[in-house]
């Protein structure tokens, strides 16, 4: 890992850079986000969110004199509890992502260990999943993720 980086709980300071972070992510995975509309959501979103310490934290790293540059994001979701869930809640990690002249020096495992650490510590969270990319499915193994015991579907709704 990179020894300059701060890694640290975002603030509503850094929600501009967790909108651009998200935009690069969004690149990376062949997304057109020349539509900027949608970014004044992604601010109202994460400024929203952050304010829910509990429910949501956003662990960044900051690279002195080069600003925000890698984070991950995890939220708690509340479901009906179950034998395996007695709490109902359900962690999820999304937008893991470094800028790339920053790739290649731990920052993104840091903030997504960051984020483990905060569902075991501070949540009552006993599932955390994610979506992976072909890029970050070897580093999400190395931390313990494996397949769902349940087939996990999807429907988009046409609007």
């Amino acid at each position: 890992m990179t020894t300059d980086a701060v890694i640290r709980r975002a603030r509503a300071a850094d929600v501009p850079a967790l909108v651009d972070l998200r935009a690069q992510m969004m690149r990376d995975m062949g997304a057109d986000t020349g539509d900027e509309s949608w970014r004044a959501d992604a601010a109202a979103w994460y400024r929203a969110r952050l304010a829910e310490p509990m429910r949501c934290a956003a662990i960044i790293a900051e690279v002195p004199g080069d600003g925000v540059v890698a984070c991950a994001v995890g939220t708690v979701d509340d479901h009906a509890p179950s034998p395996r869930n007695p709490s109902g809640l359900r962690g999820e990690i999304a937008n893991v992502v470094t800028f790339p002249a920053f790739r290649r020096r731990g920052l993104a495992r840091t903030c997504v260990e960051a984020l483990l650490q905060w569902f075991d510590a501070e949540t009552a969270v006993r599932v955390v999943r994610l979506a992976a990319t072909a890029d970050g499915e070897a580093l999400y193994r190395r931390l313990g993720f494996s397949e769902p015991r349940d087939l996990i579907l999807e429907r988009r709704m046409p609007r």
